[in-house]
């Protein structure tokens, strides 16, 4: 387990490349702003356009990408945990796709932005409770059954999105399109998604050394004291939540949650009690990097950032796939 002295670097070392990221996230784009400027604008003293797209249009959506890229990587590192895999990803378990089906839903009837995401939230509420009430039919459950369950709710939810999309009228297809590829440029407000990723994080980390004993064994977890059911119904509720904050803001941004945990765990080992801030912050540095380049690099148009990341995400998922032990015959 890492030193008190060399978790707290590394921590240190992840926020000041987030504060890099987002510094890059204020610079870059269509509208050249010079560094000075976007200082300017920080500490309040800022006039003109240049300060102006920084404070009103980059700014928020920054934070807004750095708090959604954190709730995905956190909700990856509970999901891998509560599943013994370290493949697992925070939309296995269907809430993505429930997020999908209210708020296309909601877009179908031409509701306004706040009902696009109330119906997001709402649905991926919904279909953790679905899945979370299938899976305990019995009052027990695995991982093996919440995983099955899982993936049975998420198909229905694919389905019910394919039938929206095949109904919806033409010009109506693009948004819906691009809500489901992720568009950090629809967050409304990154205080929400940033309160949510820190309130995730303080429920999270007391949990910590109960993750860290369950990782090597439910047997062994219960030997020692822990509350084997009580610990899954938490992680699952907890990162079920963190997921649907993390989708209603931005729309599906995929394999953070799967590839961000992952390489933490590489890297600084499986002690919970830094493999957790650590994941959140560095899900908190990819996707600003991954929007600014959505916003870059086809500048003035704008691609889908769950497209970029998705181009990073499956080679790095073949990668960590290799990796896996062989199971036995």
């Amino acid at each position: 387990m890492p030193t008190p002295r060399r978790a707290l670097l590394v921590l240190l070392l992840l926020l000041l490349l987030a504060a890099a990221s987002l510094l890059a996230a204020l610079l870059a784009g269509s509208y050249a702003v010079a560094p000075g400027v976007v200082f300017d604008a920080l500490l309040g003293n800022g006039s003109g356009v240049g300060a102006e797209v920084v404070v009103n249009l980059r700014l928020p959506r920054a934070l807004g990408a750095f708090a959604c890229g954190g709730l995905l990587a956190l909700a990856g590192a509970l999901m891998q945990v509560l599943l013994w895999n370290p493949l697992a990803d925070p939309y296995v378990l269907g809430i993505s796709g429930g997020a999908g089906v209210g708020a296309l839903a909601a877009m179908l009837l031409g509701l306004p932005l706040i009902f696009i995401h109330g119906g997001a939230f709402a649905g991926a509420l919904a279909a953790m409770l679905l899945v979370f009430g299938l899976a305990r039919g019995d009052n027990s459950w695995t991982q093996a059954r919440l995983l099955l369950t899982g993936v049975i709710v998420a198909a229905g939810c694919g389905a019910a999105v394919a039938l929206i999309l095949s109904v919806a009228p033409e010009q109506k297809l693009h948004g819906m399109l691009f809500w489901l590829m992720g568009d950090a440029g629809q967050i409304v407000s990154p205080w929400p998604p940033l309160a949510v990723l820190a309130a995730g994080l303080v429920a999270a980390l007391p949990f910590a050394r109960e993750m860290n004993l369950l990782a090597r064994g439910e047997t062994l977890a219960a030997t020692l004291g822990v509350a084997v059911p009580r610990l899954r119904a938490v992680l699952y509720v907890l990162a079920s939540l963190l997921t649907a904050a993390a989708v209603t803001s931005a729309g599906s941004i995929g394999f953070i949650g799967l590839v961000v945990p992952h390489l933490m765990r590489l890297l600084l080992g499986t002690d919970q009690r830094l493999l957790l801030p650590a994941a959140a912050i560095a899900g908190g540095i990819l996707l600003p990097l991954a929007d600014t380049l959505a916003r870059t690099v086809v500048a003035p148009q704008q691609l889908p950032v769950g497209v970029l990341t998705a181009l990073i995400g499956v080679p790095a998922f073949l990668f960590l796939l290799t990796r896996q032990p062989r199971a036995s015959a």
